[in-house]
């Protein structure tokens, strides 16, 4: 009896084993429910089929992931097609534009929705604007908040310098950048845990490269590898979705946790289908 009594105090005495939470993101690609020809909608764009979103549902299932950024959503509805409500909270920016950015998060989670980085919206009254950024506070499983924020940078200055003079899409760049990094400083003087986390639309792998010194020192969790999403005999390419963790957020990271979900469709016609873009995802662990 007493040597039953010592192990079950013990077992009490022992810490609990910590909890992990799969952060993802994944630019889904035009994922809208209207009709091919609505003007809101760019020419030439594939309607998805029935069996285009039962098998984008499948891989939003097999994802398995707790929180998941996303962009390119058109509403809830969309997103609900792919993330149960049931199971599901979706959290949104606060406009009506057909491309957004969005998070959502299991309902085993508490999460809260901060304002809208509206800045990041350069231009938000042309028809094909910009995107704002999405920020939500999730709080994980030993009570630790992590500030998140969904993003969907300007496209069409991948790599080089972000200087006005190459064009417009680096000078629109380098406008987001310094928006970007002034919603860190903020964070940081916080002192919590928070990432950066969705679409860049930027190879951030040169060592000198302006975004990614703009936004120092987070830490790129794509970094020095390269991405397999519908890579060819050439090999993987450059990401240009990442996930970027703050010093206290790069403590809860778990190591070598970093994932790519490969669609098993190879018909490059898919890529219209499904999207041109493949979840990524990391842990995290919550001591």
């Amino acid at each position: 009896m007493r040597h039953a009594l010592l192990a079950a105090l013990l077992l009490l005495a022992a810490p609990a084993p910590a909890a992990e939470v799969k952060l993802a993101t994944w630019n889904i690609a035009w994922l809208t429910n209207r009709p091919a020809d609505d003007p809101a909608l760019p020419r030439g764009l594939t309607p998805r089929r029935p069996e285009d979103w039962r098998l984008l549902a499948a891989y939003a299932a097999r994802l398995e992931a707790d929180i998941l950024a996303f962009q390119e959503v058109d509403g809830p509805a969309a997103i609900h097609r792919l993330l149960p409500e049931r199971d599901w909270q979706v959290f949104l920016p606060r406009e009506e534009d057909v491309q957004r950015t969005g998070v959502a998060v299991r309902r085993t989670l508490r999460a809260v929705q901060n304002p809208d980085l509206e800045e990041l919206d350069l231009f938000p009254r042309s028809r094909f604007s910009l995107r704002r950024g999405t920020d939500v506070t999730v709080t994980l499983p030993n009570g630790t908040p992590l500030r998140l924020l969904s993003v969907h940078l300007n496209a069409g200055c991948r790599e080089g310098p972000m200087d006005p003079a190459r064009g417009r899409e680096c000078e629109n760049l380098a406008r987001q950048a310094d928006i970007l990094a002034g919603w860190a400083r903020e964070r940081r003087a916080e002192g919590g845990a928070f990432a950066i986390l969705g679409d860049f639309n930027r190879r951030m792998d040169h060592p000198r490269d302006d975004l990614t010194a703009a936004l120092a020192p987070l830490a790129r969790a794509t970094a020095g590898v390269s991405n397999p999403c519908w890579a060819d005999a050439r090999g993987g390419r450059p990401f240009i979705s990442h996930i970027l963790l703050s010093e206290a957020a790069q403590r809860l990271l778990v190591p070598n946790s970093l994932r790519v979900l490969v669609y098993a469709e190879r018909d490059p016609a898919m890529r219209e289908r499904l999207s041109d873009h493949c979840p990524v995802s990391v842990r995290l662990r919550a001591p």
